[in-house]
């Protein structure tokens, strides 16, 4: 398997899928969301969920397990840059939050073109309207 990027704090390594899905929903548009997650076995960086052009914020927060970290970055139509999300549920194990916490700014590298992000514990703190505010 290729390796793209190595996150130095963590050790963790951001997969080719990762930023070729990335510049996929940035330049053509094939994506609305993608979801990505840590293999703490394989130390990578990995696709999760990857969603089409006709697909929702909606969608992309119902895909988002409930106990687990993940990060997530989806394409708004209002704005004309890319947004991340890192979300760490606070009924995730506190290793999972501190490694996904330390990890963020190597992803957050690897993918260029993201200029906002934000981190969501519950899904209240991940409205659209919280969203929308945090973009202006």
């Amino acid at each position: 398997m290729a390796m793209a990027f190595k996150m130095a704090t963590t050790g963790m390594w951001v997969t080719n899928e990762c930023k070729t899905a990335f510049m996929e929903m940035k330049w053509k548009k094939v994506h609305r969301f993608i979801v990505f997650k840590i293999d703490e076995a394989s130390r990578l960086v990995t696709v999760d969920k990857v969603d089409g052009p006709g697909e929702g914020y909606d969608e992309l927060a119902a895909s988002l397990p409930p106990d687990d970290c993940r990060y997530a970055v989806f394409d708004f139509d209002f704005v004309t840059t890319n947004n991340c999300k890192k979300r760490s549920p606070s009924a995730s194990r506190i290793r999972e939050k501190m490694l996904y916490a330390t990890s963020k700014e190597g992803l957050r590298r690897a993918l260029e073109g993201i200029h906002y992000d934000m981190q969501a514990t519950d899904p209240t703190e991940m409205g659209m309207d919280v969203i929308k505010d945090r973009a202006k």
